[in-house]
């Protein structure tokens, strides 16, 4: 086997080095959501339903630019590699497209300003893309081991991690007054470096087989990209991946609202308390499922990490409350991180092997598209989760101006908003668990998967067994003499 890039090397470092583009993924939505809005609104002076607006059109923009990029990559031929030519370029244009958001520009039309900063959002989505599209399909272009891509998806899931963790806390003593549009910028600057160095560090920590590029137009994008929906486990992979991420939107997405209208501790630190807890009890976390993982399977520890989860958000119910003790809420947030860290890890390691199913479908290989439609869907679904939890805040009453007065938020409110940040989480991880124990893509199957495409490409001369048949059957959802068709590849139906 002939590859890209450096010789493969699987050690400790190499994992850290591939790893390391995911700082970027971790980290960059974690400083927008928390300070683009002030940004726009507080320091600009935009109204509040403009500026919300447009990262939901960033979102629009995605559906076009996410299929394009998946097909561009598998289709494209460069002495780098093709996923790795464009982890280069996209580790220039993310980090530049991220400091063009917080640029100013001398003029005090609203009109003005909203059309620079769609731009400036469309243009940040697009250099997000050209950058994780490709290192999403990444991996298996890097390996076929099973156990090995878990390795390596959860050394990547642990710079996620610190990515949170560095873009939550560093930005807050950056940021000190936030109508002051030089320190978002003096902010932006650095991260910026941040991003692009560690992008840098796993495009020459990485290789890539040797193979054909696909054979496909840029319009066949959009029909190829949904064609890997047939695929029975990419299917069963999509509701692993929405119900364990959305969940934690919402915890995310809540967190300020619980600790300052329920738990009434926003000025004494407690914000910062669950979510340093969270962020951390996750990195530790990480490191623990690691190897559970690699000795079990991905599936595994999603059904072991979905009820710690699921325990942790429903202990909350019991210290819901004004003047609540603190710690046995920390306590509780703690097992969610760690419940977290077992599915985001497993979640992620999984993801790689969805390129192998979708090949013994429609014998091509094209993790770039399969990966495309993933972040897609997961983009999408983010989108979601901001515009339902704004929908249950107003269905429960949250008033903006009572808010705004400082004052506390009635007690149907209050409860309301606890069922928000426990309730929905808690059904988003019923169901992940529900998926994950219907799921049927274990080593044991994926070793069956790798075994037949050898055999259709003529790399393995054995017979397949009936339990070999079955599980072909069971992990694509196509029926055996259906497999290995290039149409499967474009066809809708």
């Amino acid at each position: 086997m002939e590859y890209y890039g450096r010789k493969p090397n699987y050690n400790v470092l190499h994992r850290l080095m591939f790893g390391m583009a995911e700082f970027y993924n971790g980290g960059a939505f974690v400083i927008i959501n928390t300070f683009f809005a002030v940004f726009m609104t507080k320091a600009l002076g935009m109204p509040t339903a403009l500026a919300g607006t447009i990262p939901l059109v960033g979102k629009v923009w995605d559906a076009i630019t996410d299929p394009m990029m998946g097909n561009i990559a598998d289709r494209t031929t460069s002495k780098f590699g093709p996923k790795r030519f464009f982890i280069l370029i996209g580790g220039f244009v993310s980090a530049l497209t991220f400091l063009m958001l917080w640029l100013t520009i001398p003029t005090k039309s609203v009109v003005i300003l909203y059309i620079f900063y769609l731009i400036m959002y469309c243009l940040f989505s697009t250099g997000f893309t050209i950058l994780m599209v490709p290192y999403n399909g990444l991996l298996p272009d890097m390996m076929d081991d099973y156990t090995m891509r878990a390795k390596f998806s959860n050394v990547r899931m642990i710079w996620s991690t610190l990515g949170s963790m560095v873009c939550g806390l560093v930005p807050t003593f950056i940021i000190t007054d936030n109508l002051n549009t030089s320190l978002y910028l003096k902010c932006a600057v650095i991260f910026s470096v941040l991003f692009f160095i560690t992008s840098m560090v796993t495009f020459f920590g990485t290789w890539e087989k040797k193979k054909e590029p696909v054979k496909t137009t840029l319009a066949e994008s959009f029909p190829q990209s949904i064609s890997v929906l047939k695929s029975r486990s990419f299917r069963l992979f999509l509701g692993l991946y929405l119900f364990g991420q959305c969940g934690m939107d919402f915890v995310s997405g809540m967190a300020v609202y619980y600790v300052d209208d329920v738990l009434n501790g926003y000025s004494n630190g407690y914000f910062t308390y669950l979510m340093a807890v969270l962020l951390i009890s996750q990195l530790t976390g990480m490191l623990i499922w690691g190897p559970v993982m690699s000795h079990t399977s991905k599936r595994t520890t999603i059904l072991i990490g979905a009820p710690v989860r699921l325990i942790g958000t429903l202990g909350l119910l019991v210290f819901s409350y004004e003047g609540a003790n603190i710690v046995p809420v920390l306590i509780m947030t703690a097992l969610i991180g760690l419940g977290n860290a077992a599915t985001l890890t497993s979640i992620f390691a999984i993801m790689a092997d969805m390129a192998e199913v979708d090949e013994l479908i429609t014998s091509v290989r094209r993790p770039g598209i399969v990966s495309g439609m993933a972040t897609f869907v997961r983009k999408i679904s983010s989108g979601v989760s901001a515009a339902v939890i704004g929908f249950l805040l107003s269905a429960v009453g949250y008033d903006e101006v009572i808010a705004n007065q400082g004052a506390r938020q009635s007690l149907s409110t209050q409860q309301g908003i606890t069922m928000i940040y426990i309730m929905v989480p808690a059904v988003l991880i019923t169901l992940l668990f529900i998926v994950a124990v219907i799921f049927p893509l274990t080593g044991k199957e994926f070793a069956v998967v790798q075994r037949e495409i050898a055999r259709r490409k003529g790399e393995d001369s054995s017979v397949i067994t009936e339990d070999e048949n079955k599980i072909c059957e069971k992990v694509t959802g196509f029926k055996y003499e259906d497999l290995w068709k290039s149409e499967n590849a474009s066809k809708l139906s």
